[in-house]
């Protein structure tokens, strides 16, 4: 969950997040290193008085600052590269489930269960309860297995809309006719929140998304109750 005043990303719930933040914190020192020899470089020309006829018409100097942002080039675009094959990776999932997105809230379906499945609203401000956040906690949460590979079938049926939840890294378009699909798995147990992502009319803002993840044995009782209620 974000902060106040927060400057930099969630912390990772998934090994994907993880890398996603590993990732970042090396483009961020390269670009951090080229807007410093940048700046050395602009300071220096505009300080100093000296020339030097053999710099200023010289075939090694050519060479080096073409070289050099091709390096940088590869040094960002093999890790990047990397983790777009780690995040298109699809395994054998444990769980599958079929997120549609709606005008505005989102239903989910567990596909491995014969009638499991629900509609998830946002929970109006007069109802929540202490330590709730406002715009952001449904009435039904997307409850998983932590430590379990979750495959989440994505598709809506009236307009785009996106499903979201950063502290997983994963991020996915709703779109009409379309099946999208995503796979992650969540390392530690918790709530982890989300938004619709696409500006997908007036009130796309209030398409919070909740995702509850815990031990496998209380997601098997949990999804024997919601079997009951059914």
């Amino acid at each position: 969950m974000a902060h106040p005043s927060q400057l930099g990303l969630q912390d990772a719930a998934s090994p994907v997040m993880e890398e996603l933040l590993h990732f970042h914190d090396h483009a961020l020192m390269i670009v951090f290193l080229i807007s410093t020899l940048v700046l050395y470089i602009i300071l220096a020309m505009m300080t100093t008085k000296m020339t030097d006829k053999y710099i200023l018409d010289a075939q090694e100097i050519e060479i080096v600052w073409t070289l050099l942002p091709a390096i940088v080039l590869i040094l960002v675009a093999l890790p990047s590269l990397r983790i777009l094959y780690l995040i298109d990776e699809v395994e054998n999932p444990h769980l599958t489930i079929k997120a549609m997105g709606h005008q505005w809230y989102w239903s989910y379906e567990y596909t491995d269960y014969e009638e499991l499945s629900f509609d998830s609203y946002m929970t109006p401000p007069q109802d929540l309860n202490p330590g709730q956040f406002r715009l952001l906690e449904t009435d039904h949460r997307m409850v998983i297995p932590m430590e379990s590979l979750i495959r989440v079938l994505i598709s809506a049926e009236d307009v785009l809309h996106s499903w979201a939840v950063p502290a997983l890294g994963v991020k996915m378009d709703a779109v009409p006719g379309r099946l999208n699909q995503i796979t992650f798995m969540v390392s530690r147990p918790g709530l982890y929140y989300g938004q619709c992502s696409e500006i997908c009319g007036a009130n796309h803002s209030f398409m919070p998304i909740v995702l509850e993840a815990i031990p496998l044995d209380p997601f098997e009782d949990w999804s024997s109750l919601m079997l009951e209620e059914a």
